[in-house]
């Protein structure tokens, strides 16, 4: 696919290294020329300097027979004017703009070929609030994935040693829970990977990744590990957007504080929020963090703009009693450096946000992408089209399909029921298939295992 992206920040950065080693032809514009000529010199891409919403710019960024418009800067305005001057002037099939503020976001009727012309809105911030509210809803779970409208999950738990589990074949399961249908999908066992078959014994500190229906979801944890108590009080250190999203889906049914520096944006949270307390100060003062008892907290949220601020507010929580926390990272190198020690979680907003990129990207009828291992492996969600002859899966039993290497089927989504995979499952047409990869570079074969003609989507 011929595919402009527009913004070389970390976002645009990091979806032209997807891409551009999937045998694609990106062409990345910025107006930051020291950006571009680092990604140039690491990519094989094309850079183009300059403004991505001129006429101009697009043009020789290739636009008149772009596949793609990927519009990430930091300007939602940008991003959005972009898209118009690709629609009306180039024609260009798809285009995907990300937007941050909430009022446009809360305009339905603005986002279409009548009015603004962009197929896919891309909200960072929204992303990343639904991530952490999954997280929150199921304590004790590293990584919480939906699949098909959240019929089905994936989860990924640390075994813990004393857990039903740990020390056991995996095919004993199935003995403990029969009436569970359940599948592990994937296995990290000091940071590399294992395709877990029948005999395969599950030790403390594996992270185990398993999908089952969402209702079956809690039973499956707890044969890993004793299950958290639910969390009752949160505190959420930074009331930017996420932070004030993310108080404002869950104040209903938890105990929340938001710890905030600016005054002007005390004020305002304190006026939006309905049962939220705001406190204005660092989440790094010790004496205010020792006044709010952040010895009770469940759960401690660092969720700044400032990396730096955020491990620093989260390990002091932690010392200071805070049972879990929780942490956003957005300078990748530091995301592996920091989780598993005194830091549970680290939250990488841009792989969220790249995961739900790529599933527009993708080849073949892809609806979901998610980073599993900060990167490592990935979950697909993909749709069977066509018939037996005309596609590599439909009428197949699981046994019987080429997976690429290091691929596996964990289930099938059929209208409303979840079925976990077997090897004699047959495929039908219109099934979601959760399949996981633990070597990214077969994601080619798996999106043509799932194609029915040429179509992009």
């Amino acid at each position: 696919m011929k595919i402009i992206i527009l913004g070389a920040g970390q976002v645009g950065g990091s979806l032209a290294e997807h891409l551009a080693s999937e045998a694609n032809d990106i062409t990345v514009v910025d107006t930051d020329g020291e950006r571009l000529r680092d990604l140039g010199d690491r990519l094989d891409i094309r850079t183009v300097q300059g403004r991505g919403s001129l006429p101009t710019v697009l043009r020789q960024a290739g636009a008149d027979d772009a596949d793609m418009l990927v519009a990430v800067t930091n300007s939602d305005e940008t991003n959005m004017v972009a898209c118009q001057v690709a629609h009306t002037l180039f024609h260009t099939p798809t285009k995907i703009a990300r937007v941050r503020e909430a009022a446009y976001l809360t305009r339905a009727d603005l986002f279409d070929n009548e009015a603004i012309p962009v197929d896919v809105l891309i909200s960072p911030e929204q992303v990343v609030t639904n991530y952490i509210k999954r997280l929150i809803e199921h304590p004790g779970a590293l990584q919480v994935i939906d699949f098909a409208e959240s019929k089905a999950q994936l989860v990924a738990v640390k075994a813990y040693y004393g857990g039903p589990l740990v020390g056991q074949q995996l095919r004993q399961l199935r003995e403990h829970m029969p009436n569970v249908e359940t599948r592990v999908a994937a296995i990290f066992r000091r940071d590399r990977p294992i395709l877990p078959q029948g005999d395969t014994v599950i030790e403390a500190d594996d992270e185990v990744f398993f999908i089952a229906a969402k209702a079956n979801i809690r039973a499956v944890m707890s044969e890993m590990r004793r299950l958290d108590e639910n969390y009752k009080r949160i505190v959420i250190a930074g009331g930017g957007q996420i932070g004030e999203r993310l108080a404002e889906a869950i104040e209903s049914r938890y105990q929340v504080k938001i710890i905030e520096m600016n005054p002007a944006r005390c004020r305002y949270l304190s006026d939006t929020l309905d049962s939220t307390v705001v406190l204005q100060g660092s989440a790094s003062d010790r004496d205010l963090l020792l006044e709010e008892n952040i010895a009770d907290a469940d759960i401690f949220l660092a969720l700044t703009n400032d990396d730096e601020a955020n491990i620093m507010s989260s390990l002091l929580a932690k010392r200071l009693g805070a049972k879990k926390v929780m942490t956003i990272i957005n300078n990748p190198a530091y995301v592996d450096l920091i989780q598993g020690g005194d830091i549970d979680i680290a939250i990488s907003p841009q792989l969220a946000t790249i995961g739900t990129l790529l599933a527009h990207v993708r080849r073949g009828d892809i609806v979901s992408v998610h980073s599993l291992r900060r990167g490592a492996a990935e979950a697909i969600e993909a749709i069977a089209h066509g018939d037996a002859k005309s596609s590599k899966v439909i009428g197949k039993a699981i046994r019987d399909i080429g997976l690429p290497p290091g691929t596996t089927i964990g289930a099938i989504i059929r209208d409303e029921e979840v079925l976990i995979a077997h090897d004699d499952t047959v495929i039908q047409t219109g099934d979601h298939v959760i399949l996981f990869l633990v070597d990214k570079k077969h994601i080619r074969d798996v999106e043509k295992l799932f194609h029915v003609g040429l179509s992009f989507f």
